[in-house]
């Protein structure tokens, strides 16, 4: 059952934790995700930063405060934000047909399965805020998001093999405050990045209440 609120309820039930990060879904809730090309960051530093979560992790269960939650995001992902604005990897989204791939697969079931919210499409990186609708999952429409995408733009590039890493971080909204800092965060992305209109693929909807 859909709940009434488009916004988190702590109240309610969650997914439970998968390859050790906090998959969470509440049906009709919005979502913010965020996945990254497997190239995209030297092994060194992710595994030095993988080390640190799951240390971090062991020492925070599950439940989370929202303050434990934010402490997260500014631990852990924030830097992996910025190392990854920094433009390493091989980057091919800089092409804008290869982001226009990826653009369309995000699109394809909007209004049906999800209602996007906005999405861009970065050089190395996706981020999109988006509502799942009906039975359809965070986690099941990012795998197909993901699969699609990479299947289409492997072919176009005349490669095999893996594109994305193979987990997505996500986060769901807890209020309109918050809804309208992620928004504005995924508007900025490019600016805050430096890159040149072209190199970037950012798309905003109309919001349905």
């Amino acid at each position: 059952m859909v709940q009434s609120s488009p916004f988190f309820d702590p109240y309610s039930s969650v997914n439970p934790r998968s390859h050790h990060l906090p998959h969470w879904h509440q049906p009709g809730v919005y979502c913010f995700v965020g996945w990254r090309m497997g190239d995209s960051l030297p092994r060194g530093l992710l595994e030095t930063w993988r080390a640190e979560r799951d240390a971090w992790l062991a020492q925070h269960p599950e439940p989370w405060s929202e303050a434990t939650e934010l402490a997260y995001f500014d631990t852990f992902s924030r830097p992996m934000d910025k190392w990854l604005d920094a433009g390493k990897g091989s980057c091919p989204f800089r092409d804008p047909e290869l982001a226009r791939i990826v653009g369309n697969t995000l699109e394809h079931f909007n209004g049906k399965h999800f209602d996007l919210v906005s999405y861009v499409v970065m050089p190395n990186h996706i981020h999109v805020l988006f509502r799942p609708l009906h039975e359809h999952t965070v986690g099941r429409i990012v795998k197909s998001w993901k699969s699609f995408s990479a299947r289409e733009v492997n072919k176009r590039l005349g490669k095999t093999g893996s594109l994305w890493m193979d987990d997505y971080w996500d986060r769901l909204i807890r209020d309109e405050a918050h809804f309208e800092y992620v928004r504005d965060y995924i508007r900025k992305n490019p600016s805050v990045a430096r890159l040149k209109e072209g190199e970037y693929l950012l798309r905003e909807f109309p919001v349905c209440r």
